[in-house]
């Protein structure tokens, strides 16, 4: 039996509303942004926070991470919440985990890759100014982890940094051992009774239910290790389970029984200090979201690769000012493009639960705020033309690929448009050549008569591929260095 460490993520969103017909970026969001927060903080944060507080002083050991997000929310619309956490990280056994401010996928970008690291560094920043502590840990967004993110970490000095504990990373290794990635020590999350509580507590079925703090404590006493780490979502108590579930009550005699059983608790810093065990490759991306334990819950769709091109796309236009930074980092929040799945079986079901919306509708309002984003950009960019001409194109503006009457996949901008001509059919660009469509698509909406007219000049033969991707590649790298 090793030492138990209990970590919550605590996070909210600013989720996007449907009018963005104005610049003022403010108005972007839904108006039920502050009663989610309000209602999350009345059922979990506050009567939670307080339950932890009081085991704190009897030795419970716990370490919370808060997004940016969450914490502006809370200081506009909820502060006993936020009070009750300030309390918490004046404590000797509580301890504040770094992320990034934004809960950004910002981690995976392969353009604007030091955008990542600036965010971890605001994030860092705000702990100081508002909490008065220094953290020692990174906990990346929903365990996102590879060994270039394990290398970034510990470049920015943490001394370790947490992954899931799924068999990709493992390979058949125990996820109760401390382990190294390029240098930094990694923390592993114990999976299955990390969500034992998570998702099963209120399961009927569950051949374990109910699931008391006496039997959860017993699992800890029996589970062999140097150390198990427990990381949930904090919303667990008493917003994903409600209070009837009785899942605050087990919060509150869980560190009791606990003690009675010999099992005793560390903060994740503590942990850093038990002795590596092997190396971890993380050579593949892998994370706490669904049964697939990696980056397809953000990644896995079209349209969240469409997303995902075009917010990293998009870094240009946010440079004039720091209201123009802002609302593009509050679009790279990993919500956005959860809300994009399409999965099925029990990760769709979990991805439904927590989506305010369908997938095409959260894509569709995505994309369209984009786009006017770019658009409210524009007049004070250095070069207008190139900036209107690479901007993000709303759903119904974007280029439609087919083959014949079969829809193939969308292009919602220049830039998205030369990496999609690579892959789509011959028969769909032979098609669509013939017909002059990319050329009356790139005069008529994107606004570029030059290109168009320069695509309307070639020849259909068995080079037509080569010959658009080569025009359209060089034109936006053209347009791409104007704006840089």
């Amino acid at each position: 039996m090793g030492k138990v460490c209990f970590a919550f993520e605590v996070h909210q969103p600013f989720r996007l509303g449907n009018n963005f017909q104005n610049c003022d970026f403010d108005k972007w969001f839904s108006n039920s942004n502050r009663e989610i927060i309000q209602r999350v903080a009345e059922k979990c944060y506050i009567p939670a926070t307080r339950i932890i507080l009081e085991k704190l002083d009897d030795g419970f050991k716990c370490a919370f991470s808060l997004s940016g997000l969450v914490v502006e929310q809370l200081e506009m619309w909820c502060e006993e919440a936020l009070e009750l956490f300030e309390e918490c990280s004046k404590h000797t056994n509580c301890e504040f985990l770094a992320q990034t401010y934004f809960h950004s996928i910002s981690s995976l970008f392969t353009d604007c890759k030091s955008e990542f690291e600036k965010q971890v560094k605001m994030h860092v920043a705000m702990l100081k100014e508002k909490f008065g502590v220094k953290p020692e840990v990174f906990e990346n967004t929903e365990l996102i982890f590879n060994s270039a993110i394990a290398a970034k970490a510990r470049n920015l000095g943490f001394k370790a940094i947490y992954a899931e504990g799924c068999a990709k990373l493992l390979k058949g290794r125990s996820p109760n051992y401390v382990y190294s990635c390029n240098g930094i020590k990694v923390l592993v999350r114990n999976y299955q009774l990390s969500d034992d509580i998570a998702f099963r507590f209120s399961c009927r079925d569950w051949d374990q239910y109910p699931l008391t703090a006496d039997k959860y404590a017993d699992w800890l006493s029996k589970t062999p290790g140097d150390c198990v780490n427990v990381f949930i979502d904090y919303e667990t108590f008493g917003e994903h389970h409600w209070k009837e579930s009785g899942i605050l009550e087990f919060l509150r005699w869980l560190p009791h029984e606990c003690e009675l059983r010999g099992v005793s608790f560390a903060l994740p810093s503590e942990l850093a200090e038990l002795k590596v065990r092997g190396e971890i490759e993380g050579e593949e991306t892998t994370s706490w979201a669904d049964t697939e334990k990696d980056a397809s819950a953000w990644l896995g769709n079209d349209m969240q690769k469409s997303a995902f091109t075009a917010i990293q796309k998009a870094e240009p236009y946010s440079r004039r000012d720091g209201t123009n930074k802002r609302m593009w980092r509050l679009m790279q929040t990993s919500d956005h493009f959860y809300y994009m799945a399409t999965k099925h079986g029990c990760s769709g079901e979990v991805h439904s639960y927590f989506s305010q919306s369908e997938p095409f509708s959260a894509f569709k309002s995505y994309m369209t705020a984009l786009s006017c984003y770019e658009k409210c950009c524009v007049p004070r960019m250095k070069n207008r033309e190139a900036a209107k001409i690479l901007r993000t194109l709303k759903p119904e503006e974007a280029f439609h690929f087919y083959e014949g009457l079969r829809y193939l996949t969308s292009a919602h901008s220049l830039v998205e448009f030369a990496q999609k001509l690579k892959n789509v059919s011959d028969e769909c660009i032979e098609e669509h050549h013939r017909r002059r469509d990319f050329e009356r698509w790139i005069s008529d909406t994107v606004g570029d008569k030059e290109l168009s007219a320069a695509l309307g000049s070639i020849k259909s033969d068995d080079f037509l591929r080569e010959k658009l991707t080569g025009l359209v590649e060089e034109r936006v790298s053209k347009l791409w260095s104007l704006l840089k």
